[in-house]
């Protein structure tokens, strides 16, 4: 579904995206209607006082439920099922313990974010955030105090790589858009995406994590570690068999967002069969989908039948429907906003805006992301509104380069209630969304923030 013809400007369509925001917290945090319900309703209105047609405001709901849906919902059940099957094997736990003896108890933060940048590199963020779940809960459980503690830079790690490096889509479609070089991107990206990660996140993360509390939920995977027997603990698959069942989606995964990337850049041509086969079994969907298999042939079946498996197995799926349903929620209020033409009328007001290239970057990324949402949205129009300017400018690749981190660092920054990555990270661990606001939404914005410091610095060096 297009967006319509805005029946409004610019002030009059933000106005109308703040009033919904907060109507929208109100319903919430103070008359404590339910997320799922909140969401809805105020959508329904949303689109209403946007100007989208009557007729058309059912697809205009199920445009952004839908399309969250299609992507979460998959991931999130085969994730879930995935670190059900690690938790009650022993699995995690064999994890865990390897990386606190190799790195410490007081660095065991600092050990799973740095494995989290690892896997990062091919997989997008909520894909990499459910399948490390099992591992942070853990981890949190063993050594005690906030979850924060130790979800936060697990969670930043794939965020950072996610906005930052190639061969993810938005770094690479901004760069493609700008005209510069997806290698150069991913050389510069890189160390900028490490370095921010650990001042934005991780560094912050302890703070947050001292100052709020949050306790290791049991919705998902109920009470970790609990109630095995000495039998199944010594049953425990071993260390490497653990770790082969995690890098197995990683591995796939990466397939489709290299290969992606390579035949963008042209290096592979365009509808070869053996690119096409090894990229759908790099679909994140069908990739943790072999992952379940290879899970339940490997973990599951070790002592167990598959009748007992299907049982573990459909027992995990029953906690994760108010997650899948309140973030296809979220997805569609971020799609009410997108559709009623907020994006397109602020992209007309700021496309002149008079400052310097790198600061309409950041800043023109930042408000379109604040105002519907989408990060991705967000990337992509921001390189278009950009790219006259910067191909008038003749600027040289890395300077490119360092555009495309501004921008992704305003696509990073504020996240808030009408970005879907909001509520799956608000369900996954646990927490309200006064919390959520005063955490998570602190964490992505000072790591956008520090991710566009760097780029600036660079920039002015440069």
């Amino acid at each position: 579904m297009e967006a319509i013809d805005p029946a409004y400007g610019a002030g009059t369509l933000l106005l109308i995206a703040a009033a919904a925001v907060a109507l929208l917290l109100f319903l919430i945090m103070k008359v404590k209607l339910h997320a799922f319900v909140a969401l809805v309703l105020v959508s329904v209105l949303t689109a209403l006082a946007a100007g989208i047609p009557v007729g058309d405001v059912p697809d205009a709901l199920s445009f952004g439920f839908s399309s969250t849906l299609g992507s979460v919902a998959l991931l999130v059940g085969f994730g879930v099922m995935i670190g059900r099957l690690l938790e009650l094997t022993g699995g995690a736990q064999v994890l865990a313990d390897t990386l606190i003896n190799r790195f410490g108890e007081k660095r065991a933060p600092l050990a799973i974010g740095v494995a989290a940048l690892l896997f990062g590199f091919p997989i997008f963020f909520d894909a990499g955030l459910v399948v490390f779940l099992p591992i942070i809960m853990t981890v949190a459980r063993r050594f005690g105090g906030s979850l924060l503690l130790y979800a936060f830079p697990t969670a930043g790690a794939f965020a950072a790589m996610h906005a930052l490096v190639p061969p993810h889509p938005g770094p690479v479609a901004a760069a493609e858009v700008l005209g510069g070089s997806i290698g150069l991107s991913l050389l510069v990206g890189a160390p900028v995406a490490i370095l921010s990660w650990f001042v934005g996140s991780y560094l912050v993360s302890q703070v947050i994590g001292r100052r709020v509390h949050v306790d290791v939920p049991t919705a998902l995977f109920g009470e970790m570690n609990g109630g095995r027997g000495e039998d199944e603990a010594r049953a425990a698959p071993s260390f490497g068999t653990v770790l082969g069942i995690l890098l197995l989606p990683f591995v796939l995964i990466s397939f489709n967002t290299v290969l992606g990337t390579l035949t963008t850049a042209g290096v592979i041509a365009e509808g070869a069969t053996w690119a096409a086969f090894l990229m759908l079994l790099g679909n994140t969907s069908v990739a943790l989908l072999i992952t379940v298999i290879v899970a339940t042939l490997v973990l599951g079946l070790r002592g167990r039948s598959m009748a007992d498996v299907s049982t573990i197995l459909d027992n995990a799926l029953g906690p994760i429907c108010a997650i899948i349903l309140i973030t296809g929620a979220g997805g569609m209020f971020g799609g009410v906003l997108r559709l009623s033409g907020i994006g397109d009328a602020l992209s007309d007001s700021l496309s002149n805006i008079g400052l310097s290239l790198i600061l309409q970057a950041f800043v023109i990324s930042t408000l379109l992301r604040v105002a519907q949402g989408s990060a991705t949205v967000a990337l992509t129009t921001t390189a278009g509104l950009i790219s006259a300017s910067v191909a008038e400018a003749g600027l040289t690749n890395f300077q490119i380069s360092l555009l495309v981190i501004a921008i992704a660092a305003g696509a990073t920054v504020l996240s808030h209630v009408n970005d879907s990555g909001f509520w799956l990270v608000s369900r996954f661990f646990g927490m309200d969304v006064k919390t959520t606001l005063k955490t998570w939404t602190v964490m992505e914005t000072t790591l956008g923030l520090a991710a566009f410091a760097i780029s600036l610095a660079l920039w002015v060096i440069a």
